[in-house]
Parts: C-alpha cells; structure tokens; sequence
C-alpha cells in the first residue's frame, strides 16, 4: 500500500501543471549565480560576486557568506544531542562558507564548503564545529550538471532537499532559527535529480538517499507554478517505496539514525504572496511513517503541521518578518523530536532585520510550547522554551 501511495504521489508531482517556486526547482541556463538553490526573503543574493576564467571551465564565481551569532535561552536541555551538555548562552560562528559554482553552459557545477550552525526552535543548540563535523561534513553540497538546453537538467551528488520552504542554512532563511514543520524533513540528500522547466511551470524530480541514510531508494518531486509576478503554488512530495532497513543505513551522520525517518512520506502544499512591501507565504505539511515489521517499524504515526511566514519591508533597508506554526503528530513514534509524550506543539517567531548592500544584522525572538507532556529543560520538566538570537554577517 505504502508503494502504490507514494509511487502516484511522486508520478502527480512529476506531471501536475503546479508548484514550488521557480528559484527552487534551478533551471538549467539561470542568468547568473544563485548562490545557493533558495533563498528567502528579505535577504538576497549578491548580484555582482567574484569571479575568474578557469580556462576550459569558462568562468567561475566566488560567493558565501559570513556570520555570527549570539544565543541566550531558558530552560536549557541536559544534552546538546551529542553527548555534550547544552548551554544557555553560546556566541558561534553561524556561517563561514565559501561557494564556487559555475551556473552557465552545457556543463556546470556547484560546490559549498566550510562551518555552519543549523538552529531551530525547540532544538538543541549545537555549535557550529560539531554541527558541521558530524551532521554533513564541512563540503555540504557539492554536485556536478549537464543542461543539454535552458529549461532541462541534470544533477548528480550531495544535494539540498526538494521538500519544503525553509532552506538549511540561517542567510537563506526569513528567520534565523528554522521551524517546527523543517523539523520533520530532510536537510541534504545524495543522489540524482532532473529539472524541467515549461514557461510558468518548475519540475524537480530526485532519486536520492532521502535523510542521508546511503540507501538510494527514496524519491521526491517538486513542481512550481508560478501564476504572475505576485503569486506562485507549489507542491511536494516524497517518500521510500521499498524501504530502508535499519541495517542498511549509514551511521556515520546523526542525521541518519532514525529508522521513521528513512522510511516517512512527506507531503507539502505551499504558497506564496507579494502584494507591494508585504510578503505572504502559507504552508500545509503532512507526514506519514507506516507500520511495517520487516524494516522494525511496530506501530505507524503521522504529522499534521501548518505554518505561515509574513514579511514586511518598511524600506530596502529595514524590514520585520513574523513567523508562527502548529503541528500535531498522531501515535507515539516521536516524530515531533521532542520525545514520544509531546503530540502537538506550536511556536512564534519575529525576526526584525537590517540590510545594507551585502552587511546584515537581525535578531530571532522566539517561543516554542508542546502540550501534552514536557520536554524541555535538564530534567525535561518544562513545557515551553524561549530564545534570543542576534546574527551579523554578510553574504559576498
């Protein structure tokens, strides 16, 4: 049953005149460097990086970006999720990565390496020499394309999921700490992926190692319809068809080790809005992991999460940006991250930011609330968590 579902969830997401936002899906022939496969609002690319003629090659550019970022919370988890006791205040380096890319022609590539943090709300904080050592390594995407024409590609290697709206990294992102629903989806995956584009419509479609487990078999797809120059649709879909043992997946990366993981569906609505200095963006989230006795998965749960992110540029310099989420999970496997006592949970976030040419400084408040048990704190005592964040950087 689960193969039937997932197979005609993937072949609509392939073939639906619908979905994710042109920037996502990466046609093959884009006028100039992305910098990254997303990036959202209110920060940009730079749109004049370094660049060199690299003799056969043709030219290649130089981009990244440049941050810190200083944290303060209470109620402080016993663990960082290494083994290391977390902290309240930590001040890190949030980025330190350098991109070269050649995005033009029949071949080209991409390659992002160097430290990073990955901050999310109701997650442990782990600092950016762990986080980046022992999550994706310090080269987290690297792949190699062929474009035989502008609007079709093909892309092979460590690349960034097709499955949601907020991207791995805290530049790409409206908020510098990531949500409740990114929780549920994966970050970077290794495999292949084709990209058609057909005038208004994206395509993306992936065969990958879906949550990084090293075990080919999981496929996703993701579709783009961009309706005018205010309004886009999107949808996602993914899954395993014949899933993924627990023996067979990698344990190298902590990322890696959940056996729900490795076999969950994920499904994903988007929507996107600009209406003059306002920036609207629903998004609808659900996910599924099946019983099945022969991978170890006893029982089956499922997720139900909605978020909506709201930005608004007061001028090209100064904006604020608002974020809030509510997700539900059904059974007891502990897809939420906080334990298998913490079925629903809901989180705000406001994020006021400054931006000049490429220097930006922002700041995170947030709050996160399980209901139904609590989770966090040394003893796992308490039931919500606040944070503060402050980030400067820049992307070059």
């Amino acid at each position: 049953m689960r193969k039937s579902l997932i197979t005609t969830a993937v072949l609509v997401g392939l073939a639906a005149p619908t979905m994710v936002f042109a920037e996502d899906a990466a046609p093959a022939a884009p006028a100039g460097p992305t910098l990254m496969q997303g990036m959202n609002f209110p920060l940009g690319n730079n749109p004049n990086p370094l660049s060199f003629e690299a003799g056969p090659l043709g030219k290649v550019y130089v981009s990244g970006a440049l941050s810190g970022m200083v944290l303060t919370q209470n109620h402080k988890a016993a663990s960082d999720g290494f083994g290391k006791e977390e902290q309240t205040s930590y001040g890190d380096l949030s980025n330190a990565q350098v991109i070269l890319q050649k995005p033009e022609g029949f071949f080209q590539f991409y390659v992002q390496g160097g430290g990073y943090s990955l901050p999310t709300v109701g997650s442990s904080y782990t600092k950016s020499t762990k986080e980046s050592s022992d999550m994706f390594g310090y080269i987290p995407v690297a792949y190699a394309k062929l474009a035989p024409t502008d609007s079709f590609s093909i892309q092979a290697g460590k690349l960034p999921t097709l499955i949601g709206t907020e991207y791995a990294f805290t530049f790409q992102n409206t908020n510098i700490e990531r949500g409740l629903l990114w929780n549920q989806e994966n970050i970077f995956s290794r495999g292949v992926q084709a990209n058609l584009t057909l005038g208004p419509v994206a395509i993306s479609g992936a065969v990958t190692d879906g949550f990084y487990t090293q075990d080919y078999k999981y496929l996703t797809a993701l579709a783009t319809y961009t309706i005018n120059d205010s309004n886009a649709i999107s949808i996602a879909a993914g899954g395993n068809p014949s899933g993924t043992k627990a023996a067979d997946i990698d344990n190298k990366f902590v990322s890696s080790t959940s056996i729900y993981f490795a076999n969950s569906q994920q499904y994903n609505l988007y929507y996107k809005n600009v209406t003059g200095a306002w920036t609207f963006q629903p998004i609808l989230q659900y996910t599924k992991v099946d019983s099945d006795k022969s991978l170890g998965i006893s029982n089956s749960g499922h997720t139900l999460g909605g978020s909506l992110i709201v930005n608004y540029d007061f001028n090209e310099n100064y904006s604020l940006a608002a974020r809030g989420e509510y997700i539900k999970e059904t059974g007891s496997l502990g897809l939420l991250a906080f334990g298998n006592n913490a079925p629903k949970a809901y989180s705000f976030t406001l994020t006021p930011t400054y931006k000049q040419k490429s220097f930006f400084v922002r700041a995170d408040l947030s709050y996160v609330k399980v209901t139904d048990g609590s989770d966090f704190g040394a003893n796992g005592a308490e039931d919500n968590q606040a944070r503060a964040i402050g980030e400067i950087g820049f992307i070059f």
